[in-house]
């Protein structure tokens, strides 16, 4: 199997104009709180006026330009703008937080890219005045992918080394119409989005979804859990694009609160959710939860449950507009439906590569991408993830897979997070450990939290085989976390997060 670029019936530069040409006037981009809405008329008008600042500016196709820009208005017009004037746009974190400005520059000496547009007077020695072009530096002579266009984005490898990987505008379009379909999206559909927006998950299944579909999209600056369902209803959302730790924020409600009626489901991405988390937030919100599975190699999306048919506890759905199997870890043998193996990906909407020809060994003759994630198939397709394969524990010769006791442990109540990882043993070699988030932050020490580890110890037993059950419980006041809510687990291995109460099991 060889991943081929999808083929797109018209360039996005044509498709703002089509939209602008039927519908002038109807709203595309929406403040959250604010009165800014930007309509396809507005949006076409400032792409051309953009497009040729860009090309007076040298900013020929093919060129590699980063975006460090933080209103999501003003995000989304240059992203546009770039994307249609045939421009490889890497959106980077604009946020003020202490690091993330030695972080976007890090980024962009990664991307070796040859411009940079930001919404701030400087970033530490590097000056990125409003619309000034300025050079990044070492590695920007390198030789873009091609002059077609796209999303170029970049994370960190495992081994150090980068990960960096350049969308097509077409595999982007291509996926945002395939998110658009599933999940019925037209006019007089309304997304709300408070994911950052230099996220690919926000960029294809937010903006472009809302762009291809001719719906509209309610941009927010970030996740609010003041007045959050008030705003969403001021907006006149139909959907809401969250990930699992939006949903757990959102299971308590605040006093005189109420769901919009006018929702019709909440998609969750970027990281696994647990089933009870699910069940109780439908149950208390009477609102779906449609979950998915995604990754950037993928163009952000790869399986998703059905809007109105039948979800499965536990799965992220089927495959859709993706191509994947289940392999055995060990060789490269198919396995059939029950059976846990490592998760490969294709088709023409996943990359084919990544730039500078680092991991190549991800990727067989084939074109079949293997994506990192352990899970299985059942009899009707869909698909169920078991963890990552650098997460599985080895006690003793034994696969644990912490996603199981994650999804245990997160069903007790008063627990907010929970993250299982690995810790040496003697006897063992390694032993599951679980550190958890109270919901309550005095529940840390004392009587409290006594009881909170009794109710997780109550639950390993009755629902964990022995060899699965987490040898200690660690209770930490916050986890350390990426800007989409997924924890990073390698703090928790390297002892950087403080723990604050601790009892073996």
């Amino acid at each position: 199997m060889v991943s081929r670029p999808p083929a797109t019936p018209e360039s996005l530069a044509a498709l703002v104009e089509r939209r602008a040409a039927v519908t002038p006037d109807a709203p595309y981009l929406v403040e959250a709180r604010g009165p800014r809405v930007v309509t396809f008329g507005t949006l076409a008008a400032d792409l051309v006026r953009d497009r040729s600042w860009m090309a007076g500016e040298g900013l020929v196709p093919g060129a590699r330009v980063g975006l460090v820009v933080a209103d999501p208005l003003d995000f989304c017009r240059w992203f546009l703008a770039g994307l249609g004037a045939g421009l490889w746009v890497a959106p980077l974190d604009p946020s003020p937080a202490p690091g993330a400005a030695t972080t976007t520059i890090e980024r962009i000496r990664t991307l070796a890219l040859d411009a940079v547009i930001a919404d701030r007077p400087r970033l530490e020695g590097l000056s990125l005045a409003w619309l000034e072009v300025e050079g990044a530096g070492a590695g920007s002579a390198l030789e873009a992918p091609g002059a077609v266009g796209g999303i170029l984005l970049a994370s960190s490898g495992t081994t150090g080394t980068p990960k960096v990987m350049a969308l097509s505008v077409a595999q982007v379009l291509a996926t945002a119409g395939l998110v658009a379909e599933h999940h019925g999206l037209g006019p007089g559909e309304r997304g709300f989005n408070p994911l950052p927006l230099w996220h690919v998950n926000a960029e294809v299944v937010g903006v472009l979804a809302a762009l291809v579909s001719g719906a509209s999209l309610v941009l927010d600056d970030r996740f609010h859990r003041t007045g959050f369902w008030r705003v969403v209803e001021e907006s006149g959302a139909t959907w809401v694009n969250a990930v699992p730790a939006i949903i757990a924020r959102l299971l308590q409600p605040e006093v005189d609160e109420r769901v919009p009626a006018r929702v019709r489901f909440v998609r969750s991405a970027s990281a696994p959710l647990a089933p009870a988390l699910e069940e109780t937030f439908e149950r208390r919100t009477g609102v779906p939860v449609v979950q998915s599975y995604g990754m950037t190699e993928a163009a952000s999306q790869i399986c998703v449950n059905p809007v109105d048919g039948p979800r499965k506890p536990g799965s992220v759905g089927r495959p859709v507009g993706v191509s994947l199997r289940v392999v055995s870890v060990e060789g490269r043998t198919v396995l059939g439906p029950g059976a846990v193996g490592s998760i490969e990906i294709g088709g023409p909407t996943v990359i084919d590569h990544y730039e500078w020809g680092a991991y190549a060994e991800r990727f067989d003759d084939e074109g079949w991408l293997r994506t990192g994630d352990l899970g299985y198939l059942d009899e009707e397709g869909y698909v169920f993830l078991v963890g990552r394969s650098d997460d599985v524990i080895n006690r003793g010769g034994e696969k644990v897979y912490p996603l199981e006791i994650e999804h245990v442990l997160a069903a007790v109540d008063g627990v907010a997070a929970v993250a299982v990882v690995g810790e040496p043993d003697e006897v063992f070699g390694q032993v599951p450990v679980a550190f958890v988030q109270p919901r309550d932050g005095d529940d840390l020490a004392g009587e409290r939290a006594a009881a909170l580890v009794a109710r997780l110890r109550a639950a390993a037993e009755g629902s964990l085989a022995r060899p699965t059950r987490p040898a200690r419980i660690k209770l930490v006041e916050a986890f350390s976390a990426h800007a989409t809510g997924k924890i990073q687990k390698n703090r928790l291995r390297d002892g950087t997060v403080p723990v604050a109460f601790v009892e073996a099991l």
